[in-house]
């Protein structure tokens, strides 16, 4: 048995904005993120999932969260797969 780790990516059905994040627990965080729960996404609530990635490592799940955050690349590359989705 396994537990994974989950990169997430939300839009925000208030202004469309994007959010990527990563967790253990997928569905107790997205429910935290809309809950007004979490401070960076409070404002532009409520959110919905378009897209998440699952991975057995750890590390591995918030190396790609880092890579798409910190390198717009990688991000724009994601937004192009998920064009119908956003």
């Amino acid at each position: 048995f396994y537990m994974f780790y989950y990169v997430y990516v939300l839009k925000s059905v208030k202004d469309g904005s994007i959010y990527v994040g990563a967790n253990h627990d997928l569905r107790a965080r997205f429910l935290l993120h809309n809950k007004g729960r979490v401070h960076s996404t409070r404002s532009k609530m409520p959110w919905k999932i378009v897209y998440y990635e699952a991975f057995i490592s750890k590390e591995d799940a918030f190396s790609r969260e880092a890579s798409l955050k910190l390198h717009a690349q990688g991000l724009r590359r994601l937004k192009e797969r998920l064009q119908n989705s956003l």
